[in-house]
């Protein structure tokens, strides 16, 4: 148990923490770089220890600091939110090396499910559906890679053990391809992953990115809260997130729910995670699974009434789950859209003073966001600003909510992306739902030609 919590990350998540902290009755400790001296939440915050130069290498990823810091104001566990070291083995152990609480998985956990190649083959055993291909990373005799592509037949896609982020993945279409590629791919594994195995899968030319969220504690209760659909991404990056995701069989989502919860059992999972899927001609297809909260939390939360955020806490102070699988439900439709100060034709950043924030309000609608008038946003972080997350009691209630609230949303001095996100809600495949990750990528395309 402990009844101090640092927060080692920032922006709309450290908040997020916070709240949930509070909630709890936990003090709240939070760090912050020098560019986020003046961040609101750390006004609300029981402490604030600055850990650094703005630059994140020098602050958040600074994992020494961030345990001396938690060390010196007598915090007993940290929260890692998302990014940064959320993800990190070396940081996970270090944490419990020094005596405290890692509000996540232990670091056997985040190692195998790291490492793409041992996450598939833990699926495998517990019955999780994968996309085709070994189950164990690339020989480098060419002979047997070529073997390999043929048996699984082309398209196939190339893929770092150790990658995430759209980064160390490259579709191969024909054999004569495929000696480059797997040069190139070894290579730009090596360079952004310090690991050089790569494995190969079958490509899948028109999926769907369907998720599903789990928490589990440490008294054997591993929970699947639903479903979300995450497919509108540009460059692998999520734009939009829902839940449920629209026209799936939700008896084929029960099935595969219980299987990602087997598996979290099997390898002694506890705190949140999400089992990424590629959904194709009603088939699912494991992808990854990623061991923290993620960023698309909150409409999962809408559509269960769960806090998640207070639930990874309750699980990382040893307490059982209250709730068994059940009695979790989820009701209506949620869709976020991801607010981020950048231009929504060129996408390039736009950092700067806000001379206005004005939030949208109404029945179902949920704001999760650090920011204020006077607030500058910095040049060294991610552009996202705020979450917006609605909730109605169905897919079109939801996204007519969605628009109010966009509609609703002012924020001046910097540019940001709410007007695209203003046209995706009346884009015709988002308002049919069910569309497949190269939509949004087709559409700005198009969008970009006229």
């Amino acid at each position: 148990m402990f009844d101090t919590l640092l927060i080692a990350n920032r922006g709309e998540i450290a908040l997020r923490i916070q709240k949930a902290a509070k909630g709890l009755g936990l003090r709240t400790v939070c760090v912050y770089s020098e560019a986020d001296a003046a961040a609101p939440y750390l006004e609300t915050a029981d402490q604030a220890v600055c850990i650094g130069p703005s630059a994140s290498k020098d602050s958040y990823l600074n994992a020494d600091a961030i345990i001396l810091a938690a060390l010196q104001t007598g915090a007993g566990a940290i929260h890692p939110g998302y990014g940064f070291l959320s993800e990190n083995t070396a940081f996970a152990q270090a944490v419990v090396d020094a005596g405290l609480v890692f509000v996540g998985p232990d670091a056997a956990c985040i190692r195998a499910m790291g490492d793409k190649v041992a996450a598939k083959k833990a699926m495998i055993a517990a019955g999780v559906p994968c996309v085709p291909g070994p189950d164990s990373a690339l020989p480098y005799d060419f002979i047997e890679i070529r073997r390999i592509a043929t048996e699984i037949g082309y398209p196939v896609i190339l893929k770092a053990a150790g990658g995430g982020g759209g980064r160390g993945m490259r579709v191969v279409r024909t054999e004569e391809e495929l000696a480059k590629a797997v040069a190139v791919t070894r290579e730009e594994a090596e360079r952004f992953f310090s690991n050089p195995d790569i494995y190969i899968e079958k490509f899948l030319e028109n999926p769907r990115h369907v998720e599903i969220q789990m928490i589990c504690d440490s008294h054997g209760n591993a929970l699947w809260l639903g479903d979300r659909d995450c497919s509108m991404q540009r460059r692998h990056q999520k734009v939009i997130e829902e839940a449920p995701a629209p026209g799936i069989d939700r008896v084929l989502i029960a099935e595969v729910g219980e299987r990602c919860a087997r598996a979290c059992r099997q390898i002694g999972y506890v705190g949140a995670g999400t089992f990424e899927f590629l959904y194709e001609d009603g088939q699912f297809y494991f992808i990854e699974m990623n061991t923290r909260v993620q960023v698309e939390h909150p409409v999962t939360e809408m559509v269960t009434g769960l806090d998640i955020v207070a639930m990874q806490l309750r699980a990382a102070r040893g307490e059982a789950f209250d709730v068994v699988q059940s009695e979790i439900s989820t009701a209506g439709h949620a869709i976020e859209c991801r607010i981020n100060a950048e231009d929504p034709y060129s996408f390039a950043p736009s950092p700067g003073k806000l001379t206005e924030v004005v939030l949208p309000e109404g029945e179902g609608v949920r704001v999760d966001t650090h920011i204020r008038a006077g607030y500058v946003i910095p040049t060294h972080y991610d552009s996202m600003i705020a979450k917006l997350i609605v909730h109605g009691r169905d897919r079109g209630e939801a996204l007519a909510r969605m628009r109010a609230a966009l509609d609703g949303f002012h924020i001046g001095g910097v540019v940001t992306n709410i007007p695209l996100q203003a046209a995706l809600m009346d884009e015709p495949g988002f308002v049919e739902g069910g569309m497949n990750i190269h939509h949004l990528e087709h559409w700005l395309a198009e969008r970009s030609s006229q």
